[in-house]
Parts: C-alpha cells; sequence; structure tokens
C-alpha cells in the first residue's frame, strides 16, 4: 500500500518549533542576564534609581543583615547605608549562568571604606570584595535576590578585631595617663630666693617620665626627675611604684640621696618585670647655703649653669633602679651661687630630631644651656629652640620632661 506523506510528522517543522523555544528562551535568559548585569553596575556607580526602574514592587531580599527589612524599600535603604560607607573603585562581572528565570552572577569589586558600616568604624583603605549574587526575573523585573559576599564577612571581622584592639589600646592609654596625671605633684614648692619651673609635656604614646618633690627636715627639698623604661599603662605602673618607694624612703628618715636610690632599688626589683627598669636623679636642696646633694641612678646628666656662662655636668655613678640588687650609688654636692641655675630633664628632649633625622643632642642642649642670659625662663628657652630645631611636621616621639631649679640674683 502506498505509503501517505500527509499522515507522517514533517519533521522539518518540528525541529524548526525546536529550534525556535530554544532560541526564544536563550533569548529570554540573555535577555535576564543584560537586566541583571545593568542593574549591578548601575548600583556600582551609586544610581539608586534603577532600584525603582527594574526591581518588582513585591521584591523580597533573602540575605538579610541584622535590623534588615525584605522588601523593596528595606532594600534601597540598606543599598543607601553600603554606598554611604563603600566608595567603589571598581566593578568587574567575571562571570554569569542562566537557569531558567534564574540568573547567578559572580563578581569582584573594589571599595574604599569611607564611613562607619555595622557598627565599625571607617578604615580609609581600600579593600577587594568578591561574591556570588543570585537574581530571578519575572516579566524584566527583578523579583528575589540572594547574596553571599565572602570576603566582605572576613573583611568585616577583621575590621571589627581591628576595632576592639585599638579599642583596648585606647583604653590603655587612659588608664596610663590617669595614673601618670596623678602622679605628677600638683603644686610647686615656693623658696624665698628660689625659682622652680617643672615642665611636662606628654607624647602621643604614655611614657614613663616623672618629677616630684620631697619636704625634707631643717627646710630642705628633695628633687626627683625619672623615668621608666617603655610605654602605656606598663610604664605607668612602674613609674608610680618607683615614686611611691622614692617617697617613702625620703620622708621615712634623714637618709642622704645615694641612700635613698640603695634602699628604693632593692624592692624595685623584684616588684617590677624584669625587663624594665627606672633611671632617676635626685637630690636635695639646702635653699640657705645653696648646697646641692645629689646621686644618680643611670639618668641623662643634670646641667649646672653658673652666673658666669660655664656649664657643666652634675657627674655621679650609679646603675639605673630595678636591674639588680645590692647596688650603691655614688653622692656628690655642689653649691648653687646666686644667679646660678639647673637643669633637670628627661630623653625625650635630647633625642628629638628634626626632618633630616638629626638628634638634638647632648652637646647642643649643654651649649645652649651655657649662652642662656639670665633674664627670662631657661625652659622657654630650650623648648622654644627645640621646636624650631624639629620643625612644624614634628611627631614627638617621647616624653619631654624639664625642671629647672634657679637661684635669684641677689641674696637675700
Amino acid at each position: 500500500m502506498a505509503s501517505c506523506s500527509s499522515c507522517r510528522p514533517n519533521r522539518n517543522n518540528v525541529e524548526v518549533a525546536k529550534e525556535e523555544e530554544k532560541a526564544a528562551v536563550l533569548s529570554e535568559a540573555e535577555e535576564n542576564k543584560v537586566i541583571v548585569r545593568r542593574f549591578l553596575e548601575e548600583l556600582a556607580k551609586g544610581n539608586l534609581d534603577v532600584i525603582d526602574e527594574l526591581v518588582a514592587p513585591d521584591f523580597v531580599d533573602r540575605s538579610l543583615m541584622p535590623g534588615q527589612g525584605p522588601t523593596r524599600e528595606d532594600y534601597k535603604r540598606s543599598v543607601e547605608e553600603i554606598l554611604a560607607a563603600f566608595s567603589t573603585t571598581s566593578f568587574t562581572i567575571e562571570e554569569q549562568i542562566a537557569e531558567g528565570d534564574t540568573i547567578v552572577t559572580k563578581y569582584t569589586e573594589r571599595s574604599i571604606i569611607r564611613g562607619e558600616f555595622a557598627g565599625l568604624p571607617p578604615s580609609g583603605t581600600e579593600e577587594m570584595f568578591e561574591g556570588i549574587y543570585i537574581h530571578r526575573i519575572s516579566g524584566g523585573k527583578i523579583i528575589e535576590e540572594w547574596s553571599q559576599a565572602n570576603t566582605l564577612h572576613t573583611t568585616l571581622e577583621r575590621l571589627e578585631q581591628e576595632t576592639r584592639a585599638r579599642e583596648r589600646v585606647e583604653q590603655d592609654l587612659r588608664v596610663a595617663r590617669s595614673i601618670q596625671q596623678a602622679s605628677l605633684p600638683k603644686e610647686v614648692p615656693k623658696l624665698d630666693g628660689w625659682q622652680i619651673s617643672p615642665y611636662y609635656q606628654p607624647a602621643r604614646e604614655v611614657g614613663g617620665d616623672f618629677y616630684d618633690f620631697f619636704e625634707l627636715e631643717y627646710g630642705r627639698l628633695g628633687l626627683v626627675v625619672g623615668d621608666a623604661t617603655g610605654k602605656g599603662v606598663p610604664a605607668a605602673l612602674v613609674m608610680a611604684s618607683a615614686r611611691s618607694m622614692l617617697h617613702a624612703v625620703a620622708q621615712a628618715s634623714d637618709y642622704s640621696p645615694g641612700e635613698v636610690l640603695r634602699m628604693t632599688n632593692d624592692p624595685l626589683v623584684t616588684d617590677i618585670p624584669p625587663n624594665m627598669f627606672v633611671t632617676c636623679f635626685y637630690a636635695i636642696l639646702d635653699p640657705q647655703s645653696g648646697s646641692l646633694r645629689y646621686a644618680n641612678a643611670g639618668h641623662d646628666l643634670p646641667y649646672l649653669r653658673r652666673r658666669s656662662g660655664d656649664a657643666e655636668e652634675l657627674r655621679a655613678r650609679g646603675m639605673p633602679l630595678g636591674l639588680m640588687p645590692g647596688m650603691c650609688y655614688e653622692e656628690q654636692e655642689v653649691t648653687l651661687e646666686a644667679g646660678d641655675s639647673t637643669l633637670f630633664y628627661s630623653d625625650g628632649l635630647v633625642e628629638a630630631h628634626d626632618p633630616k633625622g638629626e638628634m638634638f643632642g647632648f652637646p647642643r642642649l649643654r651649649a645652649l644651656v651655657a649662652e642662656h642670659a639670665e633674664e627670662g625662663s631657661l625652659g622657654d628657652f630650650l623648648l622654644e629652640t627645640l621646636y624650631s630645631f624639629v620643625g612644624d611636621s614634628w611627631e614627638q616621639e617621647d616624653d619631654i620632661t624639664l625642671l629647672t631649679l634657679r637661684r635669684s640674683a641677689s641674696l637675700s
């Protein structure tokens, strides 16, 4: 029997229909890719109008930050917060995959964190983020979004750790400053015929500088300038401990300067960490005779400026406090005549550097002390010279302590 061609399916028509259907699906997938690509790239540029244009009114955000809602308006507010905190420098779509009405987009982004985000302060640094977006499209509109920003969470965790570390450091510095400020004398002793002028300028990071005055028997006055090694709370605690011991020993009996340092040293050896020590210069002034008896525990040598213009070092041998037990401290004595002055100081002065890296140094300090005229404050003169030396952009490296003791030019 002859076959009837009209009874058989037309293979060409079926294949054509399938190809047309496949092409339509591919075309819709490509269009959805274009929608998502344009949406993400416009958001990266800061164009929030694209949300109203391409996001459906019944849109649902499936990846919520704490406190964030799922609606389109909630999504828009969260994007505004992100754009306010992150300044995008580059945004790249690495790959897109379409499956039905779903588009998967892999991306990389570089942004500068310039504002607070998720409770974290701005860092000002450029960070790279990479992640995946998943969007569902219906009728040319985005109806759902999932996001997975892998490195964003890692970066936020790191920033949170850094913030907590900074907060701990700032808290330590506040504690150290309070300890240091509480340890400084509230008043400067007033002695007839003498001028005592202390100056203290802390660096940004608290060090261990201190100075103090002890009222002793027979109208005498104890003066001490010291520096505990280290920074922050450890240095402040060691400084406070050394000052308290010096104060207790100096006022307990009629001890000489060398005895005070010796009796302070041994308890400090066991009281402070083994890698720390304290340098200090202790002197006892008899304001009637002008006698200044002193001992030195490894501190920078003070300078005595005679009225004639000569400057000499006040030398006495002795190890820093707290290094090893059983130390002895040499004592010396000088007499300040009318117009003579003495400068006690910490190493923050001599170790300051100019913009070229040159150190202020001991020779320069000694020469300045010698050339200073009787009129005006020696401390003010030295600070003015220092600031001229280091320049306007100087960042103070260490605490600066100055203590000047001057006998009046005319004796009463």
